[in-house]
């Protein structure tokens, strides 16, 4: 599927069951000091190489920030791929099932840290909010989960996949 967005990225969505049976998504922290999406809360992912697939891409950046083997991978599917308004990114989703509990290593260059959250609290942390983003404020769907807010295009992506897998009886 395509989508608007001129330079494209992938993103991996990992996802696993903990011993409860309670189904967790895997979210990046991104650094406060990084000049793009600074302090913001992300899927493991980035720009797309020249000759890649995206579902490498992903895997790949999964890899490099987080330390989640591609071999540890069980890819199930690919969400709606979604834009980024300010910095013009077509993002495409792919999930992949991953046993817990994993050893992260993370790039200390980009992620202040990782976040294993509940499928069922981000669901309960939606909300909808004013933020403001260069000096332009807006209003816009969010979900809060123990302080963190996930918005943008990482809120969208989280919405398609709770609709997925409520759907799924999951």
């Amino acid at each position: 599927m395509d989508v608007h967005g001129g330079k494209e990225a992938a993103v991996l969505v990992p996802l696993y069951t903990d011993r409860d049976g309670e189904p967790h998504a895997v979210f990046t922290r991104r650094r406060d000091d990084l000049r793009r999406h600074p302090g913001e809360i992300s899927f493991p992912g980035g720009r797309r190489d020249a000759g890649e697939a995206l579902v490498d891409t992903a895997l790949r950046e999964a890899h490099e920030e987080v330390g989640l083997a591609p071999t540890a991978v069980e890819l199930v599917g690919a969400l709606e791929p979604t834009p980024t308004f300010v910095t013009n990114y077509a993002i495409y989703p792919f999930v992949g099932v991953i046993e817990a509990p994993i050893p992260w290593v993370l790039a200390d260059t980009e992620v202040a840290e990782v976040l294993e959250l509940k499928l069922a609290d981000v669901a309960a942390g939606e909300g909808e909010r004013r933020l403001v983003r260069r000096g332009i404020p807006f209003r816009t769907t969010t979900f809060e989960v123990d302080g963190h807010v996930i918005w943008g295009a990482t809120a969208r992506i989280v919405k398609d996949l709770l609709a997925r897998t409520s759907r799924s009886g999951r």
